[in-house]
Formats: structure tokens, C-alpha cells, sequence
């Protein structure tokens, strides 16, 4: 089981330092393996069930149901993979999804009907493996209290990204050059292979926590209110991967472009990924309940317009901002977890947050179908419009609860003392203060989640 490292603090934090903390290459490497079939499910369900149904109504429909049966099941994954470890749950869970995804896709093959399909989706859905909370689990705990986990979360981010960048593509690809099941086939494929990589990986588990470190029952993840309000917010970002999926292929039908499609959406997932590479670069001085809220501000505003682009080269600079805004908010709340949610419960957070995502991208998809299919793309944009304004109005009304109970206290990465002195500082009388007041040669800034280092104003 894995313990936090020391950072050298004095180092800027970037993806070279973060690369090189011990034991980190042994889980992302196999992770991102496992995690890259992800990225294919829901396009090689479309392309599967439209070829062998004809619609794409149907197809939509079949996606959607996985969709939403793997944000259901994700929290509950969570809380069994925080109580009896990663490799534990990860083991069963990637041969049952490899079986599920096998006979949807022999279901589909044999003409089954819609409703069958539908049913076959739950179980494929239910299954998906929680990888990208569980690499997520195991950097917060190398890095407790280091400056670099914002780093890996936009680490984590840019990875996200890429592979749904690449599993789309490989997927189409697959579909529509090999067998219109290939792509199942090699999701379900990779996914056993993958996962299997990953949960060998035992060394850089996080610990598994059935009680505290005071013997009470552990607390479920979603007690903690700082978590409820992040749901919010990513249901938000889900609504909007959900709503440009649909209206950016409506769009380009209407304009007469069908196969700009994927070059539309690609450059919002570009515009994603810079943020995510800028965002894990910076040693921010500002704290992240801000950072949230000024990139939720920023997105909303930027989904506020797209219904009115009326050309491609419009929609695509529209696109691009909307995915440049779109990192910092995903980065920052997935970052702000290490504050709200104690150890033993972090997985189950991530996977509430992840979940929250699938459940919002699976609801937008249905409601920007309906209104594309109703009255056109720019309704279809619409849903990305309301939903990031709903989840502002829900994180501003609620930024309080996203405080972390206790401050972190400024100290030096040589001079931290055990969690014992800790406690005993924190309760222990006041004495009169001999220390100068701060200078401008001794003033701090925050750097990463809640962890201070003293800077040098000149």
C-alpha cells in the first residue's frame, strides 16, 4: 500500500517533476491502457446498433442506457473499491464488462429488438471499470499535501482527453473498415487486458479504509457537502460533452458537411487539452474554490452563445473556447477533493464526480436529440446553455460549503512534524506571538491544494 512523498517544494511544479515521483509510471502507464476502451463504448454503440437497426434514434436510446446505468453504479464501485482495495473490485469487474459488452453486441447482431438492446446496456454500463477514478485515487495519495496534485489532476485531465480523441477514431475506424461489431470486440478486449495490467499494480494502491483512524465507521463520500456542490457543477460539464455531441452533428448535416463532424468536435477536445497541459503548468496563486468558479463563469458564458454561430469556421473558434474553459472547472474540482473528502473515501468521491458526468452527457444527449430533431441545432445547443447556467447559479449560491474544514497551516516541506504534533499544536493554549510581523521578503502564496511555500516579493 502506497504512503504520500515528499515534494521538494522549491521546484516548480510541472509534468517532468510529476513523472518522476516513485512508482508513478508503474500505475499510469497500465492505467491509460485501461482506460483508453473507454473512450470507444458509447461511439461503437452508436455505429453498432445504427447499422443493424437502421436508426439512429434507436442507437441513441441503447447509448444513452449505458450511459446512465454506469453514473448509477460508478458511486457504488467507489465505496467497494475504498473498502476492499482497487484489484479487488477491478478484477470481477472487467470480466463481467468484457461478458456484458460480448452480448450486446451478439444481441445487436442477431436482430434483437430495441428494448432488448436497452436491457443488454445495463449490465454493460453498470460494469464499466472505474479506472480514471482509481489512477485519480492513487496520485492524491503519493501526493497528499504536495503542490503537484493539481499537476496530476490536469495531468489526468489531458489524458481523459486523448483518449477520447483516440477511442472515437480507432472505434470508427474498426466499425465501419473491419465488422460493424469490431469496435465492441476491441473495447471489450482491451478493457479485460487493461484492467487486469492495472490491478497487478498493487504496490501503488491507496490503503484500504473500512474504519477511521479513530476507530468510528468510515462517512459515505456524498456526506460531505463540498462534494455535493462539485455533482453539481459536473453535471454541468457532462450536459455540455452530451449537447455538442448531438448538435455539432446536426450542424454540420445542416450546413451540408456531414464529415466536418468529427472535425468540429475536435477542436473543442483540442481546446480542452491545452487548457488541461496550461492549467497543470501554473503555480496558481489564487485558491481553487476561485479558480472553480471563475472557469464555470467563463464556460457558461462561452456555452451561452453557441446556438447563435451560423458557419463553420464560427462554431469551431466558438468550439475552442468553449474546451478552453471547460479545464479549468474539471481540473480544479477534481483537484478540490483532497480538501473536501478525507482518505478513505476519495475513490467513492471520484466516482460520484465521474459519474456525474456520464449521467449529465447521457440526459443532454436525449433532451438536445429531441429538440434537434424538433427545431434544429441551435436548440440542440441550447442544453449546454441552461445546464451551466443551472450549475452556476447552484455553485454560487453554494461556494460556501466548498471551504475545507480545517486551514492548512504554512510549513516547509523538511520542518512537517507527524500528524500526533500535529494535533497536539492544534490544541494546545495560544502563546504571545514573538515571531515579525510578514514582510514582503517572507509573505506566502498558495501553491496547489491548500500547501503555502514562502516567495520572494520583490
Amino acid at each position: 500500500m502506497t504512503s504520500a512523498v515528499t515534494t521538494d517544494t522549491s521546484a516548480r511544479p510541472g509534468y517532468g517533476q510529476l513523472l518522476r515521483t516513485p512508482g508513478a509510471l508503474g500505475f499510469v502507464l497500465p492505467g491509460f491502457a485501461a482506460r483508453l476502451p473507454f473512450g470507444m463504448l458509447t461511439i461503437s454503440i452508436l455505429l453498432l446498433v445504427q447499422h443493424t437497426t437502421g436508426s439512429y434514434g434507436s442507437a441513441g436510446i441503447v447509448a444513452a442506457v449505458t450511459g446512465i446505468s454506469m453514473a448509477l453504479s460508478a458511486p457504488l464501485m467507489g465505496i467497494f473499491t475504498d473498502r476492499f482495495g482497487q484489484s479487488a473490485v477491478l478484477v470481477p469487474v472487467v470480466l463481467a464488462h468484457s461478458a456484458a459488452v460480448s452480448g450486446l453486441a451478439a444481441l445487436a447482431l442477431a436482430g434483437a429488438p430495441v428494448w432488448a438492446l436497452a436491457l443488454a446496456a445495463v449490465p454493460t454500463g453498470a460494469s464499466v471499470p472505474q479506472v480514471g477514478p482509481m489512477v485519480r485515487a492513487r496520485w492524491a495519495a503519493r501526493l497528499e499535501g504536495s503542490p503537484l496534485l493539481p499537476t496530476a489532476a490536469a495531468f489526468e485531465s489531458v489524458t481523459d482527453e486523448f483518449t477520447f480523441v483516440v477511442g472515437p477514431v480507432l472505434a470508427t475506424a474498426l466499425c465501419t473498415g473491419v465488422h460493424p461489431a469490431a469496435g465492441l470486440v476491441t473495447e471489450a478486449t482491451l478493457t479485460l487486458l487493461g484492467g487486469l495490467l492495472f490491478a497487478a499494480r498493487r504496490a501503488s494502491q491507496p490503503t484500504t479504509h473500512s474504519t477511521s483512524a479513530t476507530g468510528e465507521k468510515r462517512a459515505f463520500a456524498l456526506s460531505h457537502p463540498g462534494l455535493r456542490v462539485l455533482i453539481f457543477a459536473f453535471l454541468g460539464i457532462g450536459a455540455v460533452f452530451g449537447g455538442m455531441q448531438v448538435s455539432l452533428a446536426a450542424f454540420s448535416n445542416e450546413m451540408g458537411n456531414p464529415g466536418a463532424n468529427g472535425l468540429l468536435y475536435g477542436v473543442f477536445a483540442a481546446g480542452n487539452m491545452i487548457a488541461g497541459i496550461a492549467m497543470g503548468a501554473v503555480a496558481w496563486k489564487i485558491g481553487p474554490r476561485r479558480r472553480l468558479i471563475l472557469g464555470y463563469v467563463g464556460l457558461t458564458a462561452a456555452a451561452s452563445v453557441l446556438w447563435a454561430a451560423h458557419s463553420m469556421v464560427l462554431l469551431g473558434a466558438l468550439g475552442l473556447v468553449v474546451g478552453l474553459f471547460i479545464a479549468p472547472a474539471l481540473i480544479t474540482g477534481y483537484t478540490m477533493v483532497e480538501q473536501l473528502v478525507p482518505a478513505n473515501a476519495r475513490t467513492e468521491a471520484f466516482t460520484w464526480l465521474t459519474g456525474s458526468i456520464a449521467f449529465g452527457q447521457a440526459v443532454a444527449v436525449i433532451l438536445a436529440g429531441r429538440l434537434t430533431d424538433a427545431h434544429g441545432s441551435s436548440y440542440g445547443f441550447m442544453v449546454p446553455m441552461a445546464a451551466t447556467a443551472l450549475a452556476l447559479t447552484a455553485l454560487l449560491a453554494l461556494r460556501a460549503k466548498l471551504a475545507p474544514k480545517a486551514p492548512s497551516r504554512i510549513v516547509s516541506a523538511s520542518a512537517a512534524g507527524t500528524e500526533a504534533a500535529d494535533r497536539a499544536e492544534a490544541t494546545a493554549p495560544a502563546a504571545p506571538s514573538t515571531a515579525p510581523a510578514p514582510t514582503s521578503r517572507n509573505r506566502v502564496n498558495e501553491r496547489g491544494m491548500g500547501h503555502r511555500v514562502p516567495v520572494t516579493v520583490d
